[in-house]
Formats: structure tokens, sequence, C-alpha cells
């Protein structure tokens, strides 16, 4: 369920201010499974998750263009107290 970690500069703010994570999910993925996946993964409880759909973007090579493939983020909200040591080790 959970593809990769994103570590970004707003990611990092929201995780030093309010203990939310982000991740890139699979596509058919829910919240429940997306809970479950982090719970049992980072061993942590998961307060909430909230997920969005992100379309993908037209890239250029030359005269030909094409679209990157469309992906989901999900941002988890750890319980106060808790951390994902994945995040606190960069």
């Amino acid at each position: 369920m959970v593809v990769r970690a994103l570590i970004t500069e707003k990611g990092t703010v929201m995780r030093e201010k309010s203990n939310k994570y982000v991740f890139q999910v699979d596509a058919g993925a829910n919240k429940i499974e997306i809970r479950k996946a982090v719970e049992s993964i980072f061993n942590v409880h998961v307060v909430e998750v909230r997920t969005m759909n992100v379309p993908g973007k037209q890239k250029r090579m030359g005269k030909f263009a094409g679209y990157r493939p469309d992906w989901k983020k999900a941002i988890v909200t750890v319980k106060a107290g808790e951390a994902i040591e994945l995040f606190e080790q960069i």
C-alpha cells in the first residue's frame, strides 16, 4: 500500500509542527488500508489519514509530448508523542 515516503520542505514543516507524515501510496488504496499498512510497518498509532489524487504533469521531449502517470498522496497524522524513525534519520 505504501510506495514511498515523500520528503519535501512542506512535508518537513508539517512533520515538525503537527506530527503529520506524507507518503506516496497505491492508487487503489483506501484510508483504512493505508492506516493498517503504516501502523504495521512503522509500529505507530495513526490518528487520521487524508488522501488526494495527484494528476500527472505533461512533459515534453522535443516535439513529442507525454504525461507522467497519476498518483495518490496520503497525509498521515500520528499520535502525539510518537514518531516514524525513517523520517527522523534524514
